[in-house]
């Protein structure tokens, strides 16, 4: 009987050993990196500048913000060194950084590889990027839109500076792993198509991972837009709005036109107000968002009140943390 327990033991150990080796050592499978060399043109350097300035505004994360202003506009000659930092304190299981996006870093990647990266999560090392970048987004966006943000990155001013590595939380380490899809790329619709082309262009500003409440780090797709979301801050908690068109709880009282001006209201970087201690903040990169055409904004609204409306009151956007909270 002993022979018979161990024996059961050794294989359920083997077992869940050959499982964690899978795990961390057999995905991510994504596949390779495509065979692509981008020819940029001017007009394909533009275009990808305004996506990654003000759509997917991949600028945010991969540069310094000064959150002494209002949304943490960008500090000037930044852009594209990385290092941002996101720490169990902010709610993640580890500490990450975000990476240098500029020539200095990226001038040994391939096309393929930034593509991959930006689509799939999947580094040029074949490592696993953690999801605060939205790839699962980004993937489902169209090649052409990826090939222009591409081209810009290209363009960056070369800035010397190397993130630090991810130390991630057991046991994320393993599940790390599993996130990464091959990407779902879709073509882009015609601007006329106004709630296809709302919905792909508010895919691309990944506006549902902030609005939709969260679980365990994953986004309740159920609730999605419904608001409420916690963003943890140095002595401050913030919650994501409703953007449904509920009319009591969320945007449906709103007209086309104050959707547009409450982003247009923070195109003058000059204007956004300093944050004292403990004062008014948001995540919400409103300097970045401002620079958004109106085109876009308008099919962003159009989709957004075309949702089923969801009674969710977010009764403060904006806590102060007690002292000696854990939070």
């Amino acid at each position: 009987m002993k022979k018979v327990l161990l024996t059961i033991l050794l294989v359920i150990v083997i077992g869940i050993l050959g499982f964690g080796s899978y795990l961390k050592f057999a995905l991510p499978n994504v596949g390779p990196a495509p065979d692509l060399k981008i020819n940029a043109t001017p007009a394909m350097i533009e275009h990808g500048k305004y996506l990654a300035y003000h759509v997917t505004v991949c600028m945010d994360c991969h540069s310094t913000r000064n959150w002494s202003l209002f949304s943490g506009p960008i500090i000037p000659g930044t852009d594209g060194k990385g290092g941002e930092y996101f720490d169990e304190k902010e709610g993640f299981p580890g500490k990450f950084y975000s990476k240098n996006l500029t020539p200095f870093n990226l001038s040994n990647w391939t096309d393929g590889e930034i593509f991959r990266a930006i689509t799939t999560g999947v580094a040029k090392d074949g490592s696993t990027m953690f999801p605060v970048m939205p790839y699962s987004y980004y993937g489902k966006m169209s090649k052409e839109d990826i090939y222009d943000i591409i081209a810009f990155i290209r363009t960056l001013k070369p800035i010397d500076s190397k993130s630090p590595d991810h130390s991630v939380n057991f046991p994320v380490n393993f599940i790390l792993n599993t996130i990464p899809q091959k990407a779902q790329l879709s073509i882009k619709p015609p601007v006329k198509d106004t709630l296809a082309y709302g919905a792909y262009m508010i895919n691309a500003a990944g506006c549902m991972e902030c609005h939709t409440p969260a679980k365990n780090g994953n986004i309740i797709k159920s609730k999605a837009f419904t608001g409420g979301r916690e963003f943890i801050l140095p002595g401050v908690t913030i919650y994501s709005a409703n953007l449904t068109p509920d009319v009591e709880t969320g945007i449906g009282a709103w007209s086309e036109a104050q959707f547009i001006s409450r982003f247009k209201a923070y195109a003058d970087k000059a204007e956004l107000a300093k944050v004292s201690n403990n004062g008014e903040q948001t995540i919400m990169p409103w300097s970045m968002y401002a620079g958004m055409d109106t085109t876009d904004l308008v099919s962003i609204f159009k989709y957004l009140m075309s949702l089923k409306p969801v009674k969710n009151e977010i009764t403060n956007h904006f806590v102060v943390q007690k002292t000696g909270d854990n939070k």
